[in-house]
């Protein structure tokens, strides 16, 4: 089953059809050209996607966690953690680094 990657909107639910990773767009590129894959599959609208159980494995993407591209054009939040490895035009997604507080003095 190969279905074309939707187009990336902010607000946006995506799952993935493989594993049981779920996220939300936070950001996207202008025009929302993308190839946003879990595992080799490309994500798809949550509402269209019916996800396998859990199978256990350790989980690669985690819950609560903001994943983003090397030129950070594209932002994911994961709200539900699967054993699936994000990736955008091919390269993994990282977790985005969390912005320092500035000093109260």
């Amino acid at each position: 089953m190969t279905t074309e990657a939707p187009q990336l909107r902010v607000g946006e639910q995506l799952a993935c059809p493989t594993c049981s990773t779920k996220v939300v767009v936070v950001k996207a590129p202008a025009g929302g050209e993308a190839s946003v894959t879990c595992d080799g599959s490309p994500l798809q609208p949550a509402r269209s996607v019916t996800q396998p159980a859990p199978d256990g494995a350790e989980p690669k993407t985690l819950i609560g966690k903001r994943y983003v591209d090397a030129d950070d054009s594209v932002e994911l939040l994961c709200t539900a953690s699967g054993s699936g490895q994000l990736s955008c035009g091919g390269s993994a997604m990282t977790i985005k680094a969390a912005k320092a507080l500035p000093a109260s003095d």
